[in-house]
């Protein structure tokens, strides 16, 4: 600033000094000189205007701020950049200088006006560049080359595209392949969209998915290109998503979805449509859902020969191992794919190891486990002792909760899909599993410390359950069936249960107790049970009920052992039984069981083929029988004693005491 007065000073000293000059050459028109002094004046004023708006215009850069004075004139410069918020009253063809009240044009399109007549400083008028139109968004990657299977499923869903749904949702557990499938259908669908595929994962499964607004953010840039300046305001960011969508048929993939809230701000206008996968079951209007299952074997088998053909004779195998989930099994067929020094058999081997196979797809099973409150990982954690579906009843009373709290608390899991829900066929009710893979990723979260009480409580139920089938059982009629389905609906968590406590048995006497009591159902286990499964029970129930000192407990196992070996063909196994027993119920006083066991014996000889010493046991049966009052017992007795007494001819004796124990049990 001091370097311009001082230019301007040393100007003006030039001028008085020619003036001075001037009229020492024209003496004769000094007359005049107030004249030309003023002439002189006004050109020296414009001269110092001229240089020193050339100085500003030197100095400007790019970006200075108008100064909005009302002081003198103002110049437009160009500037290469796009224009937001107000404009200028300067005409679009205006170049150049222009000062101040040399244009009076309309105010040009686009915010504000700010008129600058009569302002001094730099302004700067800015080129608008027409942009060019983005190209039409294909952001959705191709599907898996190698996808097998899910044609039920794919034709279903494109089904209801066809029948005018727009949303859909994949819905499963960690690895079951909804992205993948997701995919394919995009693929299929892509044509039916023509303006744009759009495609956003929304990590769902992080600790911070992705917010609304950003996904918005990415479909609108998707279009406007990925400098386009958007509102802050949530509120105009969702109104600018819906209109750079409306009108136009756009596919939208959202991948990973977290939740309701997460997806329903992001609906896009009708004529587009929308695919979202996720972990997490969730509502929306309009939504088409489909929840995605395990493989079948057969696809399970051509997937992992798509990838690795030299599996060959193994895919079965491997498949079951991997439990048909299509992320255990494209991992453990591209391990055979990419290393080719392992050998086929001995790796099939090795996933037999639980731990092993669970490397398959323990990162992706922990995202899931991270998302739950530290309670459901609790209870999830606690459900891998069930090595099967199970019930409401079951969860609950491996949780020792109330049914209404388990059945809330399921309900979450299920949001998840880390347990599934099988909608009974008629009117049962419904029942719930775990993955196997899941079951075993849960087990390494249990500790040890509450793992067996776990264990316990979930025998102690099985063991109940059993005693209740055998009861509607022994009931008959309609019962009888109900206590068969019952049986059999829970076999495998029953035997499960059985297992566990003929193992622990010795650590206490309640579990030794459990243990027992699951040999006591005799009737059910001896219709559904193999002689030789049944002597597997009977003898761990046998080791521990004597743990207990349950002497009448002891005699019935005895008892029911010999039955057993009887029914097995093995009379001299069955008697060393039969005999025990009886010394049991006579030291114990029990006289019912003492008839029931000579009765026993007397058929065991029978068997042997030797009726005296079989008549001779009948004979004390009936005895004991009539005594205490027991008709069916006596019924039961003089029914051996005719078999036993039986001949070929007609009326032998045998036939009569038949005869007369069939009356009595009448």
């Amino acid at each position: 600033m001091k370097l311009k007065r001082r230019h301007a000073i040393v100007v003006l000293l030039i001028a008085l000094v020619a003036l001075s000059i001037f009229f020492d050459v024209f003496p004769q028109i000094q007359n005049s000189s107030l004249i030309v002094a003023i002439s002189t004046l006004s050109a020296i004023i414009e001269i110092g205007g001229f240089a020193k708006d050339r100085t500003s215009k030197n100095e400007a850069q790019p970006g200075s701020n108008v100064n909005l004075t009302r002081s003198g004139p103002v110049k437009i410069l160009q500037q290469d950049v796009s224009v937001q918020g107000p404009q200028t009253n300067i005409l679009g063809n205006v170049q150049g200088p222009v000062l101040s009240g040399q244009f009076d044009g309309p105010v040009a399109p686009g915010g504000e006006a700010v008129d600058l007549r009569g302002s001094t400083g730099a302004a700067y008028k800015p080129i608008i560049q027409q942009r060019e139109k983005p190209p039409v968004p294909s952001q959705i990657p191709a599907p898996p080359s190698d996808f097998i299977g899910r044609n039920e499923e794919i034709n279903y869903l494109l089904g209801s595209f066809d029948h005018g749904a727009t949303i859909t949702g994949l819905r499963g557990l960690g690895g079951v392949g909804k992205t993948a499938l997701a995919l394919v259908l995009a693929d299929r669908l892509k044509g039916q969209f023509p303006d744009g595929q759009i495609f956003i994962n929304l990590l769902g499964t992080s600790k911070d998915p992705l917010n609304p607004a950003n996904a918005m953010a990415h479909v609108v840039r998707s279009f406007l290109g990925a400098d386009a300046r958007l509102p802050e305001d949530p509120g105009e960011m969702a109104g600018l998503y819906r209109s750079v969508l409306s009108g136009n048929r756009t596919l939208i993939l959202f991948d990973n979805a977290a939740s309701r809230e997460q997806v329903e701000p992001l609906l896009p206008p009708a004529g587009s449509a929308l695919l979202i996968t996720s972990r997490n079951k969730f509502v929306l209007p309009g939504l088409k859902e489909k929840d995605l299952d395990v493989l079948p074997l057969e696809d399970a088998k051509k997937l992992l020969l798509e990838i690795a053909g030299r599996i060959g004779g193994h895919a079965g195998e491997l498949a079951e191992l991997c439990g048909c989930l299509p992320l255990a099994l494209r991992n453990a067929a591209s391990a055979l794919a990419e290393k080719k020094n392992l050998n086929v058999a001995e790796y099939v081997e090795r996933l037999k190891d639980a731990r092993k196979r669970l490397d398959l797809v323990k990162a992706s099973f922990s995202l899931s486990y991270e998302l739950l409150t530290p309670e459901l990982q609790r209870l999830w954690s606690l459900l891998s002792v069930f090595s099967a579906d199970f019930d409401l009843a079951g969860a609950a009373a491996v949780w020792e909760m109330e049914p209404a709290p388990a059945e809330e608390a399921l309900g979450e899991l299920m949001k998840w899909s880390l347990v599934d829900f099988l909608t009974p066929a008629s009117g049962e009710v419904g029942r719930y599993r775990m993955h196997d893979l899941a079951r075993v990723f849960a087990d390494t979260r249990l500790g040890a410390d509450a793992r067996e009480p776990a264990q316990q409580r979930h025998a102690k139920h099985y063991q109940e359950l059993l005693w209740k089938a055998n009861e509607l059982f022994l009931r008959g009629g309609d019962s009888l069936s109900n206590g068969l389905i019952l049986f059999d609906t829970d076999w495998v968590n029953i035997q499960a249960g059985q297992k566990w406590a003929n193992v622990n048995a010795a650590k206490s006497l309640e579990i030794a107790e459990i243990c027992n009591n699951f040999a006591g159902a005799g009737s059910i286990l001896n219709l559904r049970l193999h002689p030789l499964g049944n002597i597997e029970w009977l003898e761990a129930a046998l080791v521990a009920v004597r743990k207990t000192k349950n002497r009448n407990a002891e005699g019935n196992h005895l008892g029911n052992l010999g039955s057993a070996y009887s029914h097995l063909g093995q009379p001299v196994k069955a008697i060393e039984y039969y005999e025990q027993a009886l010394k049991i119920s006579r030291e114990i006083g029990y006289r019912r069981n003492e008839g029931n066991h000579l009765g026993n014996l007397g058929s065991a000889y029978v068997d042997l083929g030797q009726p005296v010493k079989a008549i001779e046991y009948h004979e004390q049966a009936l005895k004991i029988s009539r005594e205490i009052g027991d008709l069916r017992g006596e019924g039961a007795a003089l029914g051996n004693l005719g078999l036993g007494l039986r001949r070929p001819g007609p009326a032998c004796q045998g036939d009569r005491i038949l005869r007369a124990g069939t009356e009595d049990i009448s």
